[in-house]
Parts: structure tokens; sequence; C-alpha cells
């Protein structure tokens, strides 16, 4: 039961390492997000301390147009 709460805790500081790390590249400044945006913060907060070693994850995703 201690090691579950151990990896919990572990993976929140993780989490909050990747968020930092999304804030000091400047990502939550935007107004106007699209889905590359919103990718890119959330794949940073997931590498989490990995953003310090050289991780620069970036997400490229296009949205089909809708039909008229």
């Amino acid at each position: 039961m201690r090691g579950t709460s151990i990896f919990g805790v572990l993976v929140v500081i993780w989490l909050i390492i990747g968020a930092i790390a999304a804030g000091q590249r400047g990502y939550y400044g935007n107004d106007e997000t699209n889905c590359a945006e919103a990718g890119t913060i959330l794949v940073t907060i997931v590498a989490g301390p990995l953003n310090y070693i050289g991780a620069n994850p970036k997400i490229d995703c296009k949205l089909p147009e809708p039909s008229k």
C-alpha cells in the first residue's frame, strides 16, 4: 500500500516539473490556442524533468475541415 502512495507522489512531482517547464517556455501566454499548441503543452508536461536534459517535444496536428 505504501509503494503506491510513493509512486503517486512521484508522478505528481513529475507532472509539476513538466508544468513548470511549459511555463518557462512561455506556452501558457497565448490567447489563441489550437490543437498543436495544446498538444505541445500536454507532452511537455508529461515529459516532466526530461525537458531539462534536452527533450523539447512538439506536436503538429492537422484537423480535418468540416464538410459543407
